[in-house]
């Protein structure tokens, strides 16, 4: 046995085995060989290309958790593949894990967009119960008033029946010609909403950017169509 690597209940913890306490059971019980010789001791150290097996089968590793920003560029659909052709993410996004996006953004918006493997993260950000504000900046159309703002703002029932909570949303600049930049803080994600409240308002949409997830921020480095890995520190945000 070598004193570097990582401790053989962990090993097959990681790869889905059983838990860390059941694959000390496992080892002990003589169900676990490491290059051809049954290994008894839970704690022992061996690197990931050692040849183990459980009950005689080939352990195979747990692909490796890996989260990324991408920068959706407009023009790019929000999934793995399209029956039409269209260019999706994966036709940008490249890595031996299958990462898939976590929420949407639709076709012709642009921003922030997380892609993961890791499924406890994608459900943590993406299922109800748990509240991560997104944070969009669009720039609209029209004629201008303070009765705009307020409709923006209220609890509006959109086309599909829905009645959405009211969602922050403020000017952040005027361009003059009837153009403004709102930002709008969206603690629900209904399917086009910003769009449809924009509509309801009598508001064209010229862009829109998700800039933010929760306290997690569009890198200003990514330009539209780049992406990197996110930091464990970067993670930690995400689910603060």
């Amino acid at each position: 046995m070598t004193a570097v690597g990582e401790r053989l209940q962990n090993i097959l913890a990681r790869a889905g085995i059983a838990s860390r306490r059941g694959s000390a059971a496992l080892i002990e019980s003589g169900a676990v060989t490491v290059d051809g010789s049954v290994v008894r001791e839970p704690g022992a150290r061996f690197e990931d290309a050692a040849s183990i097996c459980v009950n005689g089968k080939p352990l195979v590793a747990a692909e490796r958790k890996r989260t990324i920003v991408l920068y959706k560029p407009v023009g790019v659909i929000s999934t793995m593949s399209d029956p039409f052709g269209e260019r999706t993410v994966a036709d940008i996004v490249k890595t031996p894990e299958r990462l898939v996006p976590i929420g949407r953004l639709d076709r012709d918006s642009e921003g922030l967009l997380l892609m993961s493997n890791d499924g406890a993260l994608v459900n943590e950000l993406t299922h109800p119960r748990f509240v991560h504000r997104k944070t969009y900046l669009v720039k609209v159309a029209g004629h201008w008033s303070a009765e705009k703002l307020a409709t923006l703002r209220s609890p509006l029932t959109l086309d599909d029946g829905y009645t959405i909570r009211p969602v922050p949303v403020e000017v952040v600049k005027d361009f003059g010609n009837n153009t403004r930049l709102l930002k709008f803080v969206l603690s629900e994600g209904r399917k086009r909403q910003i769009r449809k409240m924009c509509a309801a308002a009598h508001l064209v949409v010229l862009t829109l950017k998700r800039v933010a997830v929760g306290a997690f921020r569009l890198p200003p480095d990514l330009a539209p169509g780049e992406w990197r890995n996110l930091t464990s520190d970067e993670i930690a945000q995400l689910k603060a």
